[in-house]
């Protein structure tokens, strides 16, 4: 016993530890494709996710757009008419520009969306108006037809109510229809016109320069030169004949009779309606 004890004395200490298990093997290291396209195909897969969220906001965002616009232009409006008059106003605007954006719906065509700039109005936005002249009066003129319907419509309330509020609205709103009928590129008069006769964009910019020279402004100088380029380039290739334009403005004449019927019927009644609705105004009112 003494000499097996003295024995053990000598050995090493690893002798009296447990057998250790041995080490995990290292992982295999990734190859350089898997090292880059891993990370790749992660990203593709969040922008994948985020991407259809976004597709999914874009209707919404678009209604922002619009929504926003039009409270901002209620504000401008708001500094120097009033907050009555100006949501009034701007309300007589949208169904004005609706009327442009159901058109365009009926002609084929998905408007890219409506905004409201203060003191410049509202646009529709959209690639094209129908692919032929026809189609562009159409949507020219039903912006007026609904915005017209809709300013004729306040008649009875400033009748039963015997308010000047609601006849100067809607002085305001036939003026408006009424101005937008001048017959001159980018107004809608113009676009009718390029089914019934498209020299009377050189007459609709000549009665806008006339009245910039009567009463200047920034809008009517905007519309002056706005009108006077888009009719020089329209005219300018309506004569070459470029790019199908013999096709584009070739209107049946029954179409043409018609759509100066709904013109001029259009400006009769616009006519009428601001000389019905007129308020006079005295300094002592003002």
């Amino acid at each position: 016993m003494d000499a097996d004890r003295a024995q053990n004395q000598w050995l090493p200490p690893a002798a009296y530890e447990p057998a250790r298990a041995p080490a995990p093997a290292p992982p295999p290291r990734r190859t350089g494709a898997k090292r880059f396209t891993t990370p790749i195909v992660v990203a593709l897969l969040a922008a994948l996710k985020w991407g259809k969220a976004l597709l999914l906001l874009l209707p919404k965002a678009k209604v922002l757009t619009t929504s926003a616009s039009m409270l901002v232009s209620v504000a401008a409006y708001a500094l120097i008419w009033g907050w009555r008059f100006a949501v009034g106003f701007v309300a007589l605007l949208f169904i004005h520009e609706m009327g442009h954006y159901i058109q365009l719906r009926r002609e084929g065509v998905k408007p890219s969306g409506m905004l409201f700039i203060p003191f410049l109005g509202a646009a529709v936005g959209a690639r094209s108006l129908g692919g032929s002249a026809l189609a562009e009066a159409r949507v020219g003129l039903a912006g007026p037809l609904l915005g017209s319907l809709a300013t004729a419509a306040l008649l009875p309330i400033a009748s039963a109510t015997d308010d000047d509020f609601w006849r100067a609205l809607a002085f305001t709103g036939f003026f408006l229809n009424l101005f937008n009928l001048l017959p001159v590129v980018p107004l809608d008069g113009g676009r009718a016109m390029a089914a019934m006769a498209p020299w009377m964009w050189f007459v609709g910019f000549a009665a806008i320069v006339v009245l910039v020279l009567l009463w200047p402004n920034p809008i009517l100088i905007l519309i002056a030169l706005l009108g006077g380029y888009e009719s020089y380039r329209r005219w300018k290739r309506r004569k070459a004949g470029e790019d199908g334009n013999a096709d584009y403005y070739r209107v049946r004449p029954a179409h043409r009779l018609l759509v100066a019927a709904v013109y001029v019927g259009l400006i009769v009644a616009l006519a009428i309606g601001m000389d019905l609705t007129h308020v006079e105004r005295t300094f002592e009112d003002a």
